[in-house]
């Protein structure tokens, strides 16, 4: 079970156990996820429309970009920026559980409300993500940059990557998008998380004896669906943050097509909506329901898998 469960919670696995479980879990997960990963960035940064109708576009779909990026780029060109995406996983998957969990039964030894409701996942979720975002928002712009970069490339090393944006765009560049992430992230973690424990509730009482039979697929289910609803309720949040976050990269991303400059939130969904249309707040969607369907499921899935392959050694060394 995800986050504290006073009434069923028998897992007696340490903080420590918690925050690898999480890594690992995000690890795993990225190496699986990244070229759909790679895939909704190009989309969500490119200003002319995704159809074949316009001439100007770039990418349609994901096939044809899947494609083209292949025939340009080669195949290493799907993990693009995949160092600094699983140094974002890897410490975004820890501080994330690991707060999690501590918030949950935070609440519960406060007497305040029932660790399990929806509320309390809803708000525990969504703290523990801008407590994570906090921790890991400098990598994820990295990773951003990287995968945004055409040929030839802006950035030959992480490292160069750093130095360079540090002397040319000063220290706040390593924050760049982080407000338009933190209003994205707050509802679409706590989305996750309660949505995740409604769904398993709903499953197990649909299908009790297979809720309990098959745990790893409900898990991986579950998850799936919480990270397309959530995604899909939040994603316009998430378009504006990757445009913020590729600003003053523009030299970077000439061979995509058109470039805009924005000077902050307000200013992106407003150039967004006026030039692209509703729609355009939507680019990349697909592939990122596709991606959150996979990234959320694994996560839950390899987190509980995790949490229990602790909880059972420590049950057999007692």
């Amino acid at each position: 079970m995800v986050g504290y469960d006073p009434k069923a919670d028998d897992r007696d696995i340490s903080n420590v156990e918690v925050a690898v479980a999480g890594s690992v879990s995000g690890l795993v997960t990225r190496v699986l996820i990244s070229p759909l990963d790679v895939i909704k960035i190009r989309f969500q940064l490119q200003i002319e429309r995704l159809s074949r109708s316009d001439p100007n576009a770039k990418y349609h779909g994901i096939l044809q970009a899947g494609r083209q990026i292949l025939q340009e780029e080669g195949p290493t060109a799907f993990w693009k920026g995949h160092i600094p995406a699983q140094l974002l996983s890897i410490g975004y998957g820890a501080v994330q559980f690991l707060s999690f969990e501590v918030l949950t039964e935070l609440v519960h030894r406060a007497s305040v409300r029932d660790a399990r409701d929806f509320s309390v996942h809803f708000l525990c979720g969504g703290l523990s993500a801008c407590v994570a975002t906090l921790a890991v928002h400098p990598v994820d712009v990295l990773r951003t940059r990287f995968a945004a970069q055409g040929e030839p490339r802006v950035y030959k090393t992480l490292r160069d990557a750093v130095v360079t944006m540090y002397k040319t765009e000063g220290p706040l560049v390593f924050y760049k998008g982080l407000n338009p992430t933190l209003i994205a992230i707050f509802p679409y973690a706590g989305f996750q998380f309660s949505i995740y424990s409604s769904l398993k509730r709903a499953y197990e009482w649909a299908l009790p004896a297979e809720g309990k039979k098959n745990g790893n697929f409900k898990n991986l289910l579950c998850g799936s669906g919480a990270g397309v609803i959530s995604k899909t309720l939040t994603y316009p949040l998430d378009l504006f943050k990757k445009r913020l976050q590729v600003g003053g990269f523009e030299q970077a991303r000439a061979s995509f097509g058109q470039v805009r400059s924005y000077k902050g939130l307000l200013d992106c969904a407003g150039q967004v909506l006026r030039e692209e249309g509703a729609q355009g707040c939507f680019k990349g969607l697909s592939p990122s329901l596709l991606k959150a369907a996979l990234s959320t499921g694994l996560v839950f899935f390899w987190y509980e898998l995790f949490c229990n392959f602790f909880h059972h050694m420590r049950k057999a060394d007692s």
